[in-house]
């Protein structure tokens, strides 16, 4: 019941990022949204801070789950070019949204916040030091690329049409080919 309870104020929190002209997050705010008291909320999350902090863990979370299905295992598991790759593929084919981008982009104010996202996100976006310059270069430019469409996905701002969608998806698939699997 408890983790029911987190997980509904945490998607509801997302909620208030999502509203036209974008929103705040505030512990009155949030446990409006989610029909409960503020002390209410406060049990599960005491302060703003502990409730950001599990929003964007629930973010991140959400993600690793979406890069793990893909890859169909852990990031140890894998090699770099097969990580990257299952990143760049979720990014592209994911659904993204302003809460998504408002969430990540809140956590360069706040370092506590960017822990979070480094702990759930090296795994994945680390390079090995072994890789050569080349490998290396092609691997970032993978990763950029997907980082800047699904903000301009998030964002709304210079989206990349739907159906370009396909033919990107190739460039970047076509540019890994040049990384050791």
């Amino acid at each position: 019941m408890v983790t029911n309870a987190r997980a509904k104020i945490l998607d509801g929190a997302l909620e208030l990022l999502r509203v036209e002209n974008g929103g705040s997050i505030t512990l009155d705010a949030a446990a409006k949204q989610v029909g409960l008291t503020k002390p209410g909320l406060m049990y599960h999350f005491p302060t703003k801070e502990a409730l950001m902090l599990g929003v964007v863990d629930h973010v991140a979370a959400r993600w690793e789950r979406k890069l793990i299905d893909h890859l169909g295992c852990e990031p140890q598991q894998a090699s770099a070019t097969q990580r990257i790759a299952s990143y760049v593929e979720v990014a592209l084919t994911g659904s993204f949204d302003r809460a998504d981008f408002a969430i990540c982009a809140d956590a360069v104010y706040h370092p506590a916040l960017t822990t979070t996202w480094v702990a759930r996100f090296e795994p994945w976006l680390a390079l090995p030091p072994e890789l050569s310059a080349a490998q290396r270069a092609r691997l970032t430019a993978a990763r950029l690329l997907a980082d800047g469409y699904w903000t301009a996905a998030a964002t709304g701002v210079f989206p990349v049409p739907e159906h370009e969608r396909a033919a990107l998806l190739a460039v970047v698939r076509d540019l890994l080919k040049g990384t050791n699997p």
